[in-house]
C-alpha cells in the first residue's frame, strides 16, 4: 500500500488544482463590430496551448485509453502525464495576447465539460488505485471499473470535437448563414473518418466480435447508412423556405442512403439466417463521392477541392468492393486471419475523404484563396494529416492487440505479469477439495510418469519392477 501513496497524492493535487477563467475576452475593442476574431497573429504563447492540447488529447489520452484497457502498467505515467500537459495547455490559454476571441465562443463553453472528464477520470483513478474490495467498495469498485472504461473510450471522441471546436473559434468561422453548411461538413467528414477506424477495427482485432454476433460487416454498415439517410432526408432543406440547387442535391442523397441501407440489411442474411457479404455500402460510398464531385460551387477553388474530394470517396467504394468481391470473396477475413495489403486502402481513403469534406467549407476554402494558397498544395497537406492519422490508429491497434496476445500466452496463475503489468486472477483458496485439485492436475501428467508411479507402486507391493521403456 505504501508504495502507491506517491502517486495517489500527485493525482490528487492534480484534481485539486482550480481551472482557471482568468482571461476575460469581454468589452475587447480590439474585435470589431460584427466579427467574431481580433484579426490578430496568434501569439507564442497561444501556439503552445494548441500544441500542448493536441499532446495531451490527441495523442496520450487515446494512448492511455489504449493501454487501460490492456491493463498495462504505463497507464497510469501515460494518463498524468497528459493530465499534467492539460493543465498547462489551460492556463496558457487563458494568458495568451494577440488574437482575442468573443465571450461564449463554442470553444470556451464546451471546455469546461471536457474538463469535467478528465477530473472524473482522475478520481476514478484514484480511487481505483488505492485497491479498496472489502465491503461495500468491492460492490462501488466494479461499477466504478464500468464507468471508468467507459469514460475513458468517450474522452478520445470528446477531445477529437474540441480540437475541432478550437480551429473553429481561432478562424472565426461558422456563423450566421455559415453555420449550416459548416455543420455538415464537420459532421459528414468526422463520419468518414469514424466509419474508417471502425472497419480498421474490424480488419485487425474484430473478427471474433463479428463472429459471436453472428452479423456481417455490412450489417451494421447498412443500419447506420439506413439511419444517417432518414435524418439527411428531413433535416437538409428548412421545411416552409424555398428548395435551393443544394436542398435539392442534399435532400435526394439522403433518400439514396435509406433507400440503399434497407436492402444493405436485407441482403446480410442468407437463406438460413447467416452472415452474408454484399456490396450495397461501397457502392452507397461510390455514389456520394459521385455526386460530390460534380457538386459545383462559388469560387473554382471550392469546385476543385469538392471534385478531388469526390473523387478519393469514389476510390474508397471501389477499393471497398474489390477487397468484399475479390480480396476476401465474400469471406469476412482471410484464410490465415492476417490482412492483405489491399486492405489498407479503403479505411485510409475514408480518412482522406474525411479530412478533404472538412477542409472544404466556404470560409475556409475563401481564405486560402484570398491568401493565395493553390488547391494543389492544399490538398497535399490534407492527405499527409490522413497519413498520419492512419499510422496513429495503427500504432494504437498494435499496442492493444500486442498486450492482449501476451497476456493470453502468459497464463492465468497468480502472479503479476512482467509483460503487461496486469494482476493476474488470484490463487485457488486453500479449502479448495482435493478431488478438484486432482482434477485440474490430471491434464499436467504425462504418460512416462504414470508408467514410472505404476512401477514404483508395484516394488512396494513386492513385484518386480517394470523396465523403463522408450518414449
Amino acid at each position: 500500500m505504501g508504495r502507491i501513496h506517491p502517486s495517489v497524492t500527485f493525482l490528487a493535487l492534480i484534481a485539486s488544482l482550480p481551472l482557471s477563467r482568468a482571461h476575460d475576452h469581454k468589452g475587447d475593442e480590439r474585435i470589431k463590430d460584427g466579427d467574431y476574431i481580433s484579426y490578430e497573429p496568434i501569439d507564442a504563447i497561444l501556439w503552445l496551448h494548441i500544441l500542448s492540447m493536441i499532446l495531451a488529447f490527441g495523442i496520450l489520452y487515446p494512448l492511455g485509453m489504449v493501454l487501460g484497457l490492456t491493463r498495462n502498467r504505463f497507464h497510469v505515467p501515460v494518463q498524468i502525464s497528459a493530465t499534467c500537459i492539460a493543465i498547462m495547455g489551460w492556463f496558457l490559454g487563458h494568458g495568451h495576447d494577440g488574437r482575442q476571441f468573443e465571450d461564449g465562443n463554442i470553444h470556451s463553453v464546451y471546455a469546461p465539460f471536457l474538463g469535467l472528464g478528465v477530473v472524473s477520470q482522475v478520481g476514478m483513478g484514484i480511487y481505483l488505485k488505492l485497491h479498496l474490495e472489502r465491503g461495500w467498495n468491492g460492490r462501488v469498485r466494479r461499477v466504478v471499473v464500468r464507468i471508468h472504461k467507459v469514460v475513458g473510450i468517450i474522452m478520445p471522441i470528446a477531445s477529437w470535437v474540441q480540437m475541432i471546436f478550437g480551429g473553429i473559434t481561432a478562424l472565426g468561422f461558422c456563423h450566421t448563414h455559415h453555420l449550416g453548411q459548416c455543420l455538415a461538413h464537420f459532421i459528414m467528414g468526422g463520419s468518414f473518418i469514424a466509419y474508417a477506424i471502425v472497419m480498421t477495427l474490424m480488419t485487425l482485432v474484430g473478427q471474433a466480435w463479428l463472429r459471436r454476433q453472428g452479423r456481417a460487416p455490412e450489417f451494421w454498415d447498412s443500419l447506420v447508412i439506413a439511419v444517417w439517410g432518414f435524418v439527411n432526408t428531413f433535416t437538409e432543406h428548412r421545411w416552409g423556405q424555398p428548395w435551393s440547387h443544394g436542398d435539392y442535391q442534399h435532400t435526394s442523397m439522403g433518400i439514396v442512403w435509406w433507400c440503399a441501407g434497407l436492402l444493405g440489411l436485407w441482403l446480410s442474411r442468407g437463406r438460413n439466417g447467416e452472415a452474408r457479404r454484399n456490396l450495397i455500402p461501397a457502392i452507397v460510398i461510390f455514389l456520394t463521392g459521385w455526386a460530390m464531385s460534380s457538386h459545383v460551387q462559388h469560387l473554382e477553388f471550392s469546385t476543385r477541392v469538392h471534385a478531388v474530394f469526390g473523387y478519393t470517396l469514389m476510390a474508397a467504394g471501389l477499393s471497398r468492393m474489390i477487397e468484399i468481391a475479390f480480396v476476401l470473396k465474400d469471406r469476412t477475413s482471410r484464410p490465415n486471419g492476417e490482412p492483405s495489403t489491399f486492405q489498407h486502402l479503403p479505411p485510409y481513403l475514408l480518412i482522406a475523404s474525411g479530412f478533404l469534406f472538412m477542409g472544404a467549407n466556404e470560409e475556409q476554402l475563401q481564405l486560402l484563396f484570398d491568401s493565395g494558397v493553390d488547391h494543389v498544395s492544399y490538398l497535399l497537406v490534407l492527405y499527409s494529416l490522413a497519413f498520419l492519422l492512419y499510422l496513429f490508429v495503427q500504432i494504437l491497434i498494435h499496442i492493444y492487440s500486442t498486450n492482449t496476445t501476451e497476456k493470453k500466452e502468459t497464463g492465468s496463475i497468480g502472479v503479476r505479469s512482467g509483460n503487461t503489468g496486469r494482476r493476474r486472477p488470484e490463487l485457488a483458496p486453500i479449502e479448495t477439495r482435493r478431488d478438484g485439485e486432482e482434477y485440474e492436475l490430471e491434464g499436467l501428467i504425462s504418460d512416462d510418469e504414470e508408467r514410472l508411479e505404476s512401477a514404483l507402486t508395484r516394488v512396494g507391493e513386492g513385484s518386480p519392477p517394470l523396465k523403463e521403456g522408450r518414449a
